[in-house]
């Protein structure tokens, strides 16, 4: 089996001020200073970005931002761009299912956008998943491979290693429910990874990390983790939560 390292990802949404990201910051680093073989990166809002990129330099933590515009610059009023985020961020979360959801994200733009970030040098984690009814109508399979190759499309074979996939069944956000790990896994496995290696050849495809993004908190992280194809987790909630944060990238360990 092909070794990948565990990322853990925290997605902490809208949610903390730039005092509150600070004393985050500041009891997570004790935790996970220490914890070894496991990438962690904390994606903020906004508005935290400086000063939790201040906080974290020195530190083997990596930052992330939550979604960015595709052009380089111009009159997107409220938008930020690949280069802006540069000046603070290695990776960007793509495609959220809020994102879909909420505020009109289609295939095309989560395409876009992950071009934009690759040519500006950040990592995207391009987020895919299905809804209640899709999976209810057993249409987990098309949905999410329908994604990640309309997410993917066009990208040159060398992207490969500075893309990361995050499956997060959207009736599993922020409810609580959890896929079974064996049912995450056979998600990734059995479709993205599948994907992955016709878009990236059979090496680079094997290669790319898949995390699950679906109410994975310290009660479940390690089963979950255990898993053959599942590289770590994009976590919401818990990531707000110092000691369950860390007892997550603990399990990843």
């Amino acid at each position: 089996m092909t070794q990948r390292t565990k990322l853990v990802a925290g997605n902490w949404k809208m949610n903390k001020d730039p005092q509150e990201a600070a004393a985050l910051v500041e009891a997570l680093l004790p935790e996970l200073e220490a914890v070894e073989g496991v990438e962690v990166v904390l994606c903020p809002p906004f508005v935290d970005l400086g000063l939790v990129s201040q906080l974290l330099e020195g530190s083997k933590l990596g930052l992330g931002a939550q979604n960015m515009h595709w052009e380089n610059s111009g009159a997107f009023t409220g938008e930020v761009s690949a280069a802006m985020l540069k000046a603070y961020c290695g990776y960007v979360i793509i495609g959220h299912s809020e994102r879909r959801a909420m505020f009109g994200e289609t295939d095309e733009t989560v395409n876009k956008k992950v071009k934009a970030a690759l040519a500006a040098g950040l990592k995207p984690i391009v987020c895919v998943g299905e809804t209640l009814e899709e999976n209810q109508a057993g249409s987990t399979a098309d949905v999410v491979a329908g994604q990640v190759r309309a997410g993917l499309a066009g990208l040159e074979p060398e992207a490969a290693g500075s893309l990361i996939v995050a499956y997060e069944p959207v009736w599993a956000i922020g409810t609580g429910l959890a896929a079974t790990p064996e049912g995450a896994n056979e998600v990734h496995r059995d479709v993205v990874r599948p994907v992955l290696r016709e878009l990236f050849g059979e090496e680079a495809g094997d290669a790319m990390r898949i995390l699950y993004g679906g109410s994975m908190n310290e009660k479940n992280a390690a089963e979950l983790l255990a898993q053959s194809d599942i590289d770590g987790g994009l976590i919401g909630g818990a990531s707000l939560k110092p000691a369950a944060f860390a007892a997550i990238v603990k399990a990843a360990a």
